[in-house]
């Protein structure tokens, strides 16, 4: 599923929370999950700025520098935007993340070859997501991007897999501005 249903699933989530509350489902250990899930997207809103580390193969460690604004679109869903610099370019991304039918999702678009959709896992306060996206060139890479709170802040990583098994691995974590 893909977040141009998200409008259409809004007014059915509804319904199946007014059904819930009426039945008294609504305390059920699955009904809050994900209310949990919810709040936890939720609590991503805000202004960050963050700084960290590139580490790519046979390349000294760089230095990166991101700003990341994140604004709620619905209950279930925020936005996204961001830009870093790194090694004297600039990388931007964009895209959505959402909590739709008991599993996290987000869409991604950027200036580089990492664009598409993908399915995250929850693991306490973060949240891991798994995508396969091709380069100009057609090779394919796996990326594992993780996105999480830890103290109020929130922190990012990410570790690209190239098809010659070579990684490039990022950490940045960013705090509330």
């Amino acid at each position: 599923m893909n977040f141009t249903h998200a409008s259409r699933i809004k007014g059915g989530v509804r319904v199946l929370l007014v059904s819930a509350l009426v039945s008294g489902a609504l305390y059920s250990p699955a009904a809050i999950a994900a209310q949990q899930d919810l709040d936890l997207i939720q609590s991503y809103v805000g202004e960050w700025r963050g700084r960290g580390t590139l580490n790519a193969p046979g390349q000294s460690e760089e230095t990166v520098v991101c700003r990341l604004s994140v604004t709620k679109s619905s209950p279930e869903k925020i936005n996204y935007s961001g830009r870093c610099t790194l090694a004297g370019g600039n990388m931007s991304i964009n895209g959505t993340m959402a909590y739709i039918n008991s599993h996290y999702e987000a869409v991604l678009t950027s200036n580089t070859s990492f664009s598409g959709t993908a399915i995250g896992t929850r693991r306490g306060k973060n949240v891991t997501f798994n995508l396969r996206a091709k380069d100009d060139a057609g090779k394919t890479s796996n990326v594992e991007a993780k996105f999480g709170l830890q103290n109020d802040n929130i922190v990012v990583g990410f570790v690209v897999t190239q098809s010659d098994g070579s990684k490039l691995v990022a950490n940045v974590p960013f705090k509330r501005r």
